[in-house]
């Protein structure tokens, strides 16, 4: 999408408390990135990790995937620098679902909250922890846009929501943002006939 160059991926069973590592093929070295928070290095309109010099571009979509399927480990190869630009979330999850991917489970982690916990990010985005005997999660965006107004929906169930809910929502963007965005040196994979436009 952002790099607009051609890439393909792999997704490769991986060992117990291997977590995701997404591997540059196209390198000598097939350098290994871990998808952790530290190897973030930028998140202008997606997420973006890095080591050195090497990086991989919009991996947010493929996370959401592996996530939602609960699948812990994964070797993802890629051949270029950026995921497919046509594979959304929902694309990712069929992929991932037709060779059944099997992969140890991680050991188990467990977070308690132990007090509401408020994050702002950036005067834009708000995120609200709250104590619950359960895992929900409740999304509201407000784009200050008259074509989508104020909107909010709800995950109380992964398992029985997330492909059929979330996985299909894709990435969009309004006309107003697209010079910009290409000023920026995004979106150099998208045309007018590929963006979903606002």
């Amino acid at each position: 999408m952002h790099t607009g160059n051609e890439t393909s991926i792999t997704f490769c069973p991986a060992p117990e408390n291997y977590g995701y590592k997404f591997i540059r093929t196209d390198l000598p070295e097939h350098v290994e990135i871990e998808a952790i928070v530290d190897n973030v290095v930028d998140l202008s309109r997606g997420t973006t990790l890095g080591i050195g010099d090497v990086k991989v571009h919009t991996v947010e979509h493929v996370l959401a995937a592996l996530v939602g399927l609960k699948i812990d480990n994964c070797r993802i190869e890629l051949s270029g620098n950026e995921p497919p630009v046509g594979m959304a979330v929902h694309a990712f999850c069929r992929a991932l679902l037709k060779p059944v991917l099997k992969s140890k489970q991680l050991k188990e982690f467990i977070f308690i909250l132990m007090k509401q916990l408020d994050i702002l990010m950036k005067q834009k985005v708000l995120i609200l922890l709250l104590f619950q005997q359960m895992t929900q999660v409740t999304v509201m965006v407000d784009y200050h846009n008259p074509a989508l107004g104020s909107q909010h929906t709800g995950m109380f169930n992964m398992e029985k929501e997330f492909i059929t809910d979330f996985a299909p929502a894709r990435t969009f963007c309004f006309l107003t943002e697209v010079e910009l965005l290409r000023d920026q040196g995004l979106i150099k994979g998208g045309s007018i006939d590929t963006l979903w436009l606002l």
